[in-house]
């Protein structure tokens, strides 16, 4: 979230962020709401000293009659305080609602636009893949080489189901394995997180409270994550590091669950938008300097784009616009493959940097090197997520047989193989 004062100070800026990104909040009223949450914050604390001054008096006061007349007038005093602790809660309960409501601020380079059709490309890479025969999709492909069983799949989990099998599972083994070897070269620490974590650890993201429709929740009010970056924020939470610690770079492996509320008539076929896959993630937590978060946010996006390049994939980077950001983004690249049979590009992964807002909810914050605590500011980028990544590679290698070419990269992971037959 922003912070309280930050935002009574740039009232106009932040209300400018809220319309880039078509997010309706009310800051006059949050404004309103914080003055009279300070106002009876402080009646109550003068009341409650009041009694303390008084009770003290009570203790060494030696006249009985004073004694009874000073404690009923305390009895009214702190059925005073009761009153007004009852309406502080009140008005701190609807402030707080509305200060998880607040968007963070984005970057004066983030494009206009209300969803994704309004996103900007900035970059495309290598050539988009020909064929002198008619390319199949990957469903085909994959169900002919037996690498996937959608029917089982739905029979199974229901829609988006599926299970891979053979030649599919080792080749998300190989992609994995190479992941590792890959982003551990970048210095990345490595970690496989917890994927059920406490609902607190949502709102810290920010993907709650906007995001609740595409959370599996368990019995006891847990969550299950849609991503690392969930767990691997918490990781830190009501810490306090030292600046030579950071930055603090992790890679974390994790299951990852997502509902796809709303998605039901959109990307639905084959690998596309599933459940639930496993996802490699990026994750920087850096001083709160926005210079090094920009320089950590292409060095993010940029080690993604290096990783899909290895594997010779024709893909492009857009700029996502105000109204495709989430809540707690300042800025988001988003990488998206080239698919020949759709003859479009589709989405591999996404890099976001978020200044302190997300630190600010966790709690992540540092000692700089003149003693001063300051929040931390975080990014995350995706290293790579299975089995989409799936769908690009067997389209675009795949060979007028029905044979799928390995890429160069994993074959050495895939024992040798240079092709899937």
């Amino acid at each position: 979230m922003l912070d309280i004062k930050f935002i009574k100070e740039n009232k106009e800026l932040v209300e400018a962020g809220a319309k880039k990104k078509h997010v309706k909040v009310d800051i006059e009223k949050l404004i309103f709401l914080d003055d009279e949450r300070l106002k009876e914050l402080k009646e109550v604390e003068n009341l409650r000293s009041e009694v303390n001054r008084v009770s003290n008096d009570i203790a060494h006061d030696q006249d009985p009659k004073l004694k009874v007349q000073l404690i009923e007038e305390m009895r009214t005093v702190k059925e005073e305080i009761k009153a007004k602790e009852e309406k502080l809660k009140q008005i701190t309960d609807e402030w707080q609602k509305l200060m998880l409501e607040v968007p963070n601020v984005p970057d004066i380079s983030v494009p206009e636009g209300e969803g994704e059709a309004d996103n900007q490309e900035i970059k495309t890479w290598g050539e988009q893949t020909k064929f002198d025969f008619e390319p199949k999709d990957h469903l085909e492909l994959m169900t002919k080489l037996k690498l996937v069983d959608f029917e089982r799949g739905t029979k199974v989990h229901g829609f988006r189901g599926y299970y891979l099998t053979g030649e599919g599972v080792r080749l998300c083994f190989a992609i994995w394995n190479y992941a590792l070897d890959f982003f551990t070269q970048k210095k990345f620490n490595l970690i496989i997180p917890p994927t059920i974590v406490k609902k607190t650890n949502f709102y810290g993201t920010g993907h709650l409270p906007a995001g609740v429709d595409d959370i599996y929740f368990t019995q006891d009010n847990d969550g299950l994550i849609a991503t690392a970056e969930i767990s691997l924020m918490a990781f830190h939470s009501g810490e306090v590091l030292s600046i030579d610690e950071l930055p603090k770079k992790y890679l974390g492996f994790s299951p990852s669950y997502r509902r796809e509320a709303g998605a039901h008539s959109k990307d639905v076929k084959g690998l596309i938008r599933v459940n639930e896959f496993f996802k490699f993630e990026q994750l920087i937590l850096c001083e709160a300097n926005h210079n090094s978060s920009v320089k950590f946010h292409e060095e993010l996006n940029r080690n993604f784009e290096e990783f899909i390049e290895s594997f010779n994939l024709p893909y492009r980077t857009i700029s996502a616009c105000g109204g495709d950001l989430g809540r707690g983004h300042v800025k988001m690249y988003d990488v998206e493959a080239w698919i020949p049979k759709e003859s479009k590009y589709r989405e591999l992964g996404s890099a976001s940097y978020f200044h302190d807002f997300q630190c600010r909810r966790c709690n992540i914050r540092y000692k700089d090197k003149d003693g001063k605590i300051k929040y931390a500011h975080s990014l995350n980028a995706t290293a790579v997520a299975t089995p989409r990544i799936l769908v690009s590679l067997v389209e675009n290698f795949q060979q007028a047989d029905g044979s799928v070419k390995i890429p160069e990269v994993l074959q050495k992971y895939m024992g040798g193989k240079d092709f899937i037959r």
